[in-house]
């Protein structure tokens, strides 16, 4: 029998009340949808569900994501509760971006993404996900070469 330890266990309770208050937000008002932030790659929309992902606070947010859509491989700082709403998300774990090595999340499945995983994403299907975490929200890209403010910088 493996042990976890006590922090992985308290950040789960944690995220499961966060995602309860989150759904009972995302039911009572219609969710603002916008870009998301730069760090995500173009074409991707961001909608805040509870909290404020810049604050050292706990966070919902959800984002829309085209048919297609690829995220680099790259790691946060804290653990993220990851649930998928609408479509299909592609997750790979690893530095190389191998979509042969993803596991399908469907609509209704949830993980958790312990913080400093390295990891990878990518869509089949116009794809919704719900990200549930502690802020405030960072990624870092594996190659800083894959980080599109990179990119957009040398434009």
């Amino acid at each position: 029998m493996r042990a976890v330890p006590v922090s992985a266990c308290l950040l789960l309770v944690v995220m499961s009340v966060l995602e309860a208050q989150a759904a009972a937000t995302t039911t009572a008002q219609a969710l603002v949808w916008g870009p998301a932030p730069a760090v995500f790659p173009p074409g991707a929309k961001m909608a805040v569900v509870s909290g404020d992902p810049s604050k050292r606070a706990p966070f919902t947010v959800q984002l829309q994501l085209p048919a297609g859509y690829k995220v680099a491989p790259h790691f946060h700082p804290t653990a993220e509760l990851v649930e998928v709403k609408q479509g299909t998300l592609l997750v790979g774990m690893g530095d190389v971006y191998d979509l042969s090595k993803a596991q399908a999340m469907v609509v209704g499945a949830k993980t958790v993404v312990p913080a400093k995983l390295h990891h990878y994403a990518s869509t089949k299907g116009a794809t919704v996900i719900a990200i549930t975490a502690l802020g405030p929200f960072a990624i870092t890209y594996v190659n800083p070469a894959d980080d599109p403010q990179q990119a957009a910088a040398k434009h």
